[in-house]
């Protein structure tokens, strides 16, 4: 460890010291947070075995599925060096199924689909092609599994997405079922294999704007019939259908403004809850599940109010919802059977988890979490508050402020902490209250944090999502900078060291505060976009014409990329700057970084650029996390919190 990074790294102290905020020490370092860490999936069930996936950083970033036997044994699915994770929509989501304890998972290296039976090895069941595949089910009454495929193999040219059907033993021809539409998700099957659903939308509407659900029947040679649609003929987004084990349709939808459940039964399409809440999710990767079903009766949800996650069970003849008390403030991944619910949640001193809840007893049980710490460590933690504040418009906007926190320090009488913005990623996502040790690795240092919500995030109904639409650029400065304004006010916050932080699109509204709005004084870029017009040019299909709902139609609209780049106003930044960026970034390319920090360089500013070689969008690796999380924090000590470090 380096002097600088060892001197916010201590052992516990007996009494508080007093230290300026901002060099408070603390046990929550870069080393804690990567050690044993793993991101955690969606979990499933088959054959009463829970499935999920774990990302794990110390194995540089491999995805592996996991496996729980009823007697509670563990075991990896997928052997080193298979990376199940696919790159459908390069986001991913949906990398493996389950069908009679064989997984089907696909490989991140070939993107190919293979098979693992229990006791054997990885098996391919798809050629070497330039095919992606996500989101599949298996035919229950054919060899074959129905998945989105991608097709990469026309160099030069937009990817094709359509749902084929791809054979279960191994490589052959590959049936297409449905064709046409620029995107797909959401193949289902009935229990009698008899009907498919999926969902379809074209450029250049997002999943979230604009979706078509569709229903076919399924002929004897395994083609379908004629095509229906369920929902989607006017603006609405729909998200997740399902059958139900006796063979009603269920979906989301935001038809009355929230994603609510509703269900199509003899035709007509009816609701099933109508409430102020939000039971479904943007869709940036496949496989998310807020619903599932107990049985034909009953069904187990989640649902989002004003930021928290809600769990409860609906009775599905008289369409009565009931709560089900729980300690989780979030919760994701939502599968059901033999009586219990599974799925990842965790609170805001609790980090994400594999849960299975017994749904007769309320009692749960932790199979696995994201990581684990020793009994000092929650000391340090710092709780979030959910807070509303006044923005444009007469309006409000949410966040969650984790105020600074350690129980070693004190601070000088009558300083303020700096403050840290920070925007999420999407920008059509949102950010919940769960445990972050990223985050609680600021607050033990003296740190206050803001994590917003602004304007475009969902999690509060199809009107606060729709503040972003021609407005990206503009809203998630104004609601960043004036949640920061008012924690100031609130003499929460020191004004004159407010720093703006975030990731993507999160890292684009860091850069954009930084040149239209006098607000902060320092910011860090994670693969942010600072040029909008090259971003249209270069991105992936998924994004590719995602701005012309947030900004305006390219080319038609160029001077609006160009007004709202903070490449092309690199002149009014002012700020330090301190960029991080993963080499094989396909989202957001590594020129975007380049040439801002090239500018910024030539008028003298303090800048640093970190790239890390073998890293795409998000970093995945441990040594990578840490070097990152260490170097922002020195570069706030250098720049801004104490004059005369040396930099």
């Amino acid at each position: 460890m380096t002097a600088w990074a060892s001197f916010w790294n201590t052992p516990l102290m007996s009494t508080p010291q007093e230290a300026e905020y901002g060099f408070w020490k603390s046990p929550i370092t870069s080393d804690l947070i990567v050690a044993d860490s793993i991101g955690l999936g969606c979990p499933a069930r088959s054959n009463n075995h829970t499935y999920w996936s774990e990302g794990r950083p110390a194995e540089g970033g491999r995805y592996v599925i996991v496996r729980r036997a009823p007697d509670g044994t563990v075991e990896d699915v997928n052997p080193a060096p298979y990376n199940a994770r696919t790159r459908v929509h390069e986001y991913g989501g949906g990398e493996y199924l389950v069908h009679e304890s064989i997984v089907y998972f696909s490989n991140y290296d070939d993107q190919r689909l293979y098979r693992r039976e229990p006791g054997g090895v990885p098996q391919a069941i798809t050629p070497e092609v330039a095919w992606r595949y996500a989101d599949g089910v298996a035919d229950p009454l054919r060899p074959r599994l129905i998945i989105v495929r991608e097709d990469h193999t026309s160099a030069g040219r937009e990817a094709v997405n359509t749902i084929v059907a791809v054979d279960r033993t191994g490589p052959s021809e590959q049936q297409v079922l449905v064709s046409g539409s620029d995107f797909y998700s959401n193949p289902r099957i009935n229990a009698d294999g008899s009907r498919l659903t999926w969902m379809s939308w074209d450029h250049p509407n997002m999943p979230w704007n604009r979706v078509q659900l569709w229903t076919a029947e399924i002929g004897a040679d395994g083609s379908l019939g004629e095509h229906r649609l369920v929902a989607g003929d006017c603006r609405e987004s729909i998200f997740q259908p399902e059958w139900s084990p006796d063979g009603v349709l269920y979906f989301v939808s935001d038809r009355n403004g929230w994603w609510n459940l509703y269900r199509q039964r003899d035709g007509e399409v009816e609701p099933v809850v109508e409430m102020e809440a939000e039971f479904g999710v943007a869709q940036w990767a496949f496989g998310e599940s807020t619903y599932a079903f107990a049985s034909a009766r009953k069904l187990i949800c989640t649902y989002l109010r004003k930021g928290a996650s809600c769990l409860a069970s609906i009775d599905l003849e008289s369409r009565e919802l009931e709560p089900i008390d729980v300690a989780f403030t979030v919760i994701s991944g939502l599968s059901a059977g033999d009586g219990h619910a599974y799925f990842r949640g965790g609170t805001p001193t609790r980090p994400n988890a594999i849960v299975d809840l017994d749904l007769a007893t309320g009692k749960h049980e932790t199979y696995r979490v994201s990581f684990e710490v020793d009994d000092e460590i929650p000391r340090y933690f710092s709780v979030p508050e959910a807070i509303e504040f006044p923005t444009e418009g007469s309006r409000t906007a949410h966040a969650f402020f984790y105020p600074p926190h350690n129980p070693d320090h004190t601070a000088p009488e009558g300083e303020l902490p700096p403050l840290i913005v920070k925007g999420h990623g999407g920008p059509t996502g949102f950010t919940s209250n769960v445990l972050s040790l990223s985050i609680q690795y600021w607050t033990s240092r003296g740190f206050g944090v803001l994590d917003v919500n602004y304007g475009g995030s969902s999690g509060y109904g199809r009107e606060y999502r729709e503040r972003l639409e021609g407005q990206w650029g503009v809203v998630d400065l104004d609601d960043c900078s004036n949640g920061a304004k008012y924690l100031v006010e609130q003499g929460r916050a020191d004004g004159d060291r407010l720093i703006i932080k975030g990731g993507s699109a999160g890292g684009y509204t860091t850069l954009a505060a930084l040149a239209f709005r006098d607000v902060f004084r320092a910011g860090a870029s994670y693969y942010g976009v600072s040029d909008l017009e090259a971003l249209a040019k270069e991105t992936h299909k998924f994004e590719s014409r995602y701005m012309d709902s947030m900004i305006g139609p390219y080319p038609e609209r160029r001077d609006l990329y160009v007004e709202r780049s903070p490449l092309h106003h690199a002149d009014k930044i002012s700020a330090p700057v301190i960029f991080f960026q993963g080499a094989e970034d396909k989202v957001v390319p590594p020129n975007q970084a380049e040439k801002l920090v090239a500018a910024l360089r030539a008028k003298g500013l303090p800048v640093s650029y970190i790239l890390f070689d073998g890293e795409q969008h998000g970093f995945r690796r441990a040594e990578n996390i840490k070097r990152a999380l260490d170097a922002e924090l020195y570069f706030y000590a250098a720049t801004l919190l104490r004059k005369g470090l040396r930099f």
